[in-house]
């Protein structure tokens, strides 16, 4: 029985050993560490996904700012990382995670959520390609793996513009 919930305190060390083991490096458990202490944490919205005890997947939604062509700020929510252990894979739990933390970021006042990822994975939610809603990374990435999805229908409407990540993800 896989039970997802949100992060809490001692959870730390098991969030850290999940995405080490996931991606084979430590970059993505030192972003985490690093958005946990900032400003740019939401909290509710760093999830683990729990089995007897133990954490075997995690996902992690951040806050982000859109800034329009006409320099108008809108806080959204990135979508990083997110990561289950490897003996755990294609058993649905990251789709999971990203089901329950959609599904809470929705409550919350964030628009939307842009994510760097596989177009086939995260298309099954919803996201489509960043620039086809105008939207685009401040960093180079293939166009076809940024993607966004809106929380709030038409909160994108007659927006174009960057995308601008906490400092923290220059740091890693």
């Amino acid at each position: 029985m896989i039970t997802i919930r949100p992060e809490k305190p001692g959870d730390e060390e098991q969030i850290r050993h999940v995405n080490i083991q996931a991606f084979g490096r430590d970059a993505e458990a030192k972003l985490i560490e690093l958005l946990r202490g900032s400003r740019f944490y939401v909290e509710g919205l760093s999830l683990v996904a729990e089995q007897d005890n133990q954490i075997i997947g995690h996902i992690m939604f951040s806050m982000a700012m859109l800034i329009s062509n006409k320099q108008e700020v809108m806080p959204i929510l990135a979508l990083a990382p997110m990561s289950v252990l490897p003996q755990y894979q294609k058993q649905g739990i990251g789709t999971q995670l990203v089901k329950t933390g959609l599904k809470r970021a929705e409550y919350s006042r964030f628009p939307a959520v842009v994510v760097l990822g596989h177009p086939e994975y995260y298309s099954r939610f919803g996201f489509v390609r960043a620039s086809e809603k105008g939207v685009y990374a401040s960093f180079g990435s293939p166009d076809e793996v940024y993607m966004i999805l809106e929380l709030t229908p038409h909160a994108l409407e007659n927006i174009t513009g960057n995308v601008r990540y906490p400092p923290c993800f220059d740091d890693i």
